[in-house]
């Protein structure tokens, strides 16, 4: 099977698309061409994919230029940005629609009678779980993935500031949105956190281990749990979170729920702090619970056969 795999918005090396469904579409054997903003991002593509180069937020004339490159000989078009789906060529394999923003129940009705979607229900959200993390330390704390005001940037920084007296140190571990990066270049200027920016994810997990604790201060305005909190669990981390989390981290019993308010989250990093045997406890729960359910090689082969039945491959073509 040659699938096309296409985002104009995204990181290339994003978790989702390049470290997840990519890598399980090739491990499966299968030709991936993938339409990214590599140059923007000033990303490298990965060895195995054939890439086609596409400006960030592209025009729909240039991102439909873009697809037909990566459509040549393709059996399957995976998009991750709706805004894609306008810019479909007339001559195009099926197209699967990977649902991540979030969308009025009548486009995404209408979207459902033309295309393939991919939701949670469809590929459930997943990390890379460690086999045997290191026990959660006392002397900083991590935030993974994408900064921005809705996902408490603020309170991140004023959280920081309230920590150092404590002894404990703040990592920021992810790209940010152009109007909160002077903050934090702020920030890190004084000596509050340390931003590392985007990280690859592998190394982002790696990175995070040993933590007192993973962050997800999200706001009223993101509607699903973070999937950093995964993230988390996977690593053996205690999590607080803002109710925005409060499903996963309640039914693993591996964290804190708080209000997206200073002084909350820093009293639960402090309680945290103060009770090196909870920490353990939290963070082996989620963990435990994050290899059972959590662990994307064990959800990628049902994605590689799911793509394979949309774009029609029968087992006789793939034996061939």
């Amino acid at each position: 099977m040659r699938a096309c795999v296409a985002t104009t918005v995204h990181h290339p090396e994003d978790a989702r698309i390049m470290h997840r469904q990519i890598r399980a579409l090739l491990d499966a054997g299968h030709e991936v061409t993938y339409v990214a903003p590599f140059t923007f991002f000033n990303v490298t593509p990965a060895m195995g994919v054939s890439a086609v180069d596409v400006a960030h937020h592209a025009p729909l004339s240039r991102a439909r230029t873009a697809l037909r490159r990566g459509l040549r000989g393709a059996d399957l078009l995976i998009v991750h940005d709706h805004r894609l789906l306008r810019a479909l060529p007339y001559r195009r394999p099926p197209v699967v629609w990977d649902v991540r923003e979030q969308v009025s129940p009548r486009r995404l009705a209408r979207a459902r009678r033309r295309h393939r979607l991919i939701t949670t229900a469809v590929v459930p959200e997943a990390t890379l779980v460690s086999s045997s993390p290191p026990l959660p330390g006392d002397t900083r704390v991590v935030h993974i993935g994408r900064l921005s005001a809705e996902r408490g940037v603020t309170e991140l920084i004023g959280l920081a500031e309230r920590l150092v007296p404590h002894g404990v140190r703040m990592d920021l571990i992810g790209a940010a949105t152009p109007d909160v990066r002077p903050l934090l270049r702020d920030a890190q200027r004084v000596g509050l956190l340390d931003w590392f920016g985007y990280v690859p994810l592998r190394h982002a997990l790696r990175m995070a281990e040993g933590a007192l604790a993973g962050l997800s201060l999200a706001g009223d305005t993101v509607t699903t749990p973070p999937t950093k909190i995964m993230d988390y669990m996977g690593r053996g981390l205690p999590v607080i979170t803002t109710p925005q989390g409060a499903s996963l981290v309640e039914s693993a019993g591996c964290g804190l729920v708080v209000p997206q308010d200073v002084d909350a989250v820093l009293n639960a990093v402090l309680d945290l702090k103060e009770d090196p045997e909870r920490r353990v406890r939290l963070g082996s729960l989620g963990h435990a619970k994050a290899r059972l359910h959590h662990h994307w090689p064990d959800h990628a082969a049902a994605f590689v056969t799911r793509a394979e039945s949309w774009a029609g491959v029968t087992a006789h073509a793939l034996a061939v």
